[in-house]
């Protein structure tokens, strides 16, 4: 009997990372001029993996967005995992907003991601959604090596991590 070599196929954010950089936020518009005398929140839920945005409008809130971004990316989390919501207009011009972490895959881009190795072509390569991760198994590590190199080539709306490379 043959041996198979498999990988792990995930998502997620560091949560530490995000709250480092959410207090980086809070001292960058504390001190920015287009900031002065406005009123603008930033909130993290590490519960329910999420950033809730206010603002005293809509310019602001977009203003605010993209420090998080910046401050996001200059951390190391990835921000094809976030997850924007619609922006809300309140009560007096107020400007909200929920931005989602996105810490597993869902089952339906599981589902394309499955799909699509299977329509690649690959000798022998099998597919399984395991929860919030998938477990690509072959038995030559070569196949694996071409399928990871798919994989990082398509766009699948989040950041993949590949990891338990046995």
């Amino acid at each position: 009997m043959a041996k198979t070599s498999s990988f792990d196929v995930s998502t997620g954010v560091d949560l530490q990372e995000v709250d480092n950089a959410v207090n980086q936020v809070h001292k960058e518009i504390a001190t920015r001029y287009d900031f002065k005398g406005t009123d603008c929140t930033l909130d993290f839920d590490r519960k329910t993996a999420s950033i809730k945005l206010e603002a005293d409008d809509e310019y602001r809130l977009g203003q605010l967005l993209q420090v998080l971004r910046e401050k996001l990316t200059r951390r190391g989390v990835p921000v094809k995992n976030l997850d924007e919501g619609d922006s809300e207009i309140g009560t007096l011009g107020r400007a909200r907003q929920t931005v989602g972490l996105k810490q597993g895959i869902d089952q339906e881009t599981a589902k394309k991601i499955v799909k699509a190795v299977k329509d690649g072509g690959f000798k022998k390569v099998q597919v399984a959604i395991q929860g919030e991760e998938l477990r690509v198994s072959a038995p030559a590590r070569d196949t694996l090596q071409e399928v990871i190199a798919f994989l990082k080539k398509g766009d699948w709306g989040l950041e993949l991590q590949f990891g338990n490379y046995r």
